[in-house]
């Protein structure tokens, strides 16, 4: 074996899955059943993901009666805006029944009604009742549970670095661990690290979102689209001077017929959509927004004090507010919208499958075509469940393929202290954007970069820095409002930009759109 430069730990592996959420150990349970040796590698420990926080629940069809794959095909593209891919968002919803059967075998308990059926109940953008859900409003945290008792093995606090390639497509990872720079010699390696709410001041992702997934796919050599769609949840609980991770309150108490006033007790989306309260979240975030900004105040107020057995039905969510001193029973829940859910991402097919040989992306960290412009409410874990495990299959294509990977040296990169993107992407980045404060976000990111060692905190903040850069100059050039992606500055859509806006690193390490994009002054 060939010294692996300054790595002071090796490893081999048939599959390195980085992340250990949903769509991870999905992959790595389903790897390792086709005989692959597979290791999972995690920033954090075993419920530091974002499927553990997950309230909503899982989007399957269900009963044939009152449902149908075309039906919830229909309701995503709705959601989408456009740019969804049909045919990947049929393939990923017909494969939602099979992948919850096997979730259930692994053990994870859905909550049922009182005809022993599972129950479902319905979110925004959505016709019909399909959402099925754990311990109320806790879905992600037992899908969390049955992944992890699946015991499987992981090396938590251990960050990737690089994804290392050669011409036949990727030969190995390194990581930073505890027991400082390693390199494992893998012929695959799937990004399932989550999002980039980390971007913003306000977020419901934990604090390892950082985006690392999308910087690692840029310097790979892989493309990504669709990362100005940013879907800002539009019932964050709200506390004076919150910032970091906040807790959501669940999309199902809407659902369940609580309703969303303003300070005077007058409805929020009254007269803006048809489907009122449960209109898409893009819907409801802007009408938030807009009454948030007429009024003069920072936030709205939910209404569930008319729903009975509220702290049965959704205990995360009443824990969340009687710890701020609310009780959802007898008063109103202060609620502001804050970054939930990046729709875009690497590009993949819906085998999880970049263009690079050997890399592959599934869950949140990916953009197979699923949710176009704005993600209808819990597609999210069926989709982490779906691709995840198909990529965990498509990566046996490489196993066995024989890889060395020659020098563990990692290079120093650019970026922008984490308070100050937070701050640049919290005010010129959010719900409503514009060309003028895009441009000072662009100039400011572009002009105050500052070269870093490649240790754990700078590579998230060079992670940050670059993600932020590439949502800007995709939100500059998308010079149109269009799912969660709203321009002040032009309020209609466009037809002429019905389309992702890919892009990649250049051999000068700056980002590139395509041709077909005109780049922004």
């Amino acid at each position: 074996m060939t010294p692996a430069g300054r790595a002071s730990w090796e490893a081999n592996a048939d599959l390195v899955v980085v992340g250990g959420g949903v769509a991870g150990l999905t992959a790595a349970r389903a790897a390792s059943l086709r005989g692959l040796k597979v290791l999972t590698v995690s920033k954090g420990g075993p419920t530091d993901t974002a499927t553990q926080y997950a309230q909503g629940g899982i989007a399957v069809v269900g009963d044939l009666r009152t449902d149908s794959v075309d039906s919830h095909v229909a309701d995503t593209c709705a959601a989408g805006a456009g740019l969804c891919d049909e045919d990947a968002v049929r393939s990923i919803v017909a494969g939602g029944a099979d992948a919850v059967a096997a979730l259930t075998d692994l053990g994870a308990v859905f909550d049922r009604g009182r005809d022993g059926a599972v129950s479902r109940t319905r979110e925004g953008g959505h016709s019909t009742r399909r959402i099925i859900h754990a311990g109320g409003d806790a879905t992600g945290a037992e899908v969390q549970r049955a992944l992890n008792a699946a015991g499987l093995p992981v090396l938590f606090g251990a960050a990737a670095a690089r994804v290392v390639t050669d011409e036949r497509g990727v030969v190995g990872l390194l990581v930073l661990s505890d027991q400082g720079l390693g390199v494992i010699h893998t012929p695959s390696v799937l990004l399932a690290t989550g999002g980039l709410g980390q971007l913003y001041s306000c977020s419901t992702n934990p604090p390892s979102a950082t985006a690392d997934g999308i910087a690692l796919a840029l310097e790979a050599g892989a493309a990504v689209a669709d990362v100005e769609f940013v879907q800002f949840h539009p019932t964050v609980l709200f506390t004076p001077g919150g910032i970091g991770r906040r807790p959501l309150i669940s999309e199902a108490v809407r659902g369940e017929g609580a309703i969303l006033v303003d300070g005077n007790g007058d409805s929020v989306t009254d007269g803006v959509h048809p489907m009122g309260d449960l209109a898409p979240r893009d819907v409801v975030s802007r009408a938030i927004a807009d009454r948030i900004r007429r009024l003069g105040t920072d936030h709205v107020y939910l209404d569930a004090r008319g729903l009975a057995g509220f702290a049965e039905r959704f205990p995360t969510v009443t824990a969340s507010c009687l710890a701020a001193g609310i009780d959802p029973a007898h008063q109103l829940i202060p609620v502001a919208p804050a970054a939930h859910y990046a729709c875009g991402g690497v590009v993949t097919d819906v085998h999880g499958r970049t263009e690079v040989p050997g890399l592959y992306a599934a869950g949140e960290v990916a953009r197979t075509g699923l949710h176009g412009a704005n993600r209808l409410a819990s597609n999210s874990l069926l989709e982490g469940l779906v691709v995840g495990e198909r990529a965990g299959i498509a990566a046996a294509d490489r196993a066995g393929l024989p890889v060395e990977v020659g020098s563990a040296e990692l290079r120093s990169r650019p970026r922008v202290a984490r308070d100050r993107v937070q701050a640049l992407m919290t005010a010129h980045a959010s719900v409503v954007r514009d060309g003028a404060g895009l441009s000072t976000a662009a100039h400011e990111l572009a002009g105050s970069a500052e070269l870093v060692p490649a240790d754990a905190t700078g590579l998230e903040d060079a992670a940050l820095t670059v993600t932020a850069a590439a949502l800007v100059l995709a939100a500059r050039a998308r010079t149109e409002s269009r799912g969660c992606h709203t321009r002040s500055d032009f309020p209609e859509a466009s037809e002429s930009l019905r389309h992702g806006i890919e892009m990649r690193l250049g051999s000068d390490g700056e980002l590139e759109l395509p041709e077909l994009v005109t780049a922004p002054n």
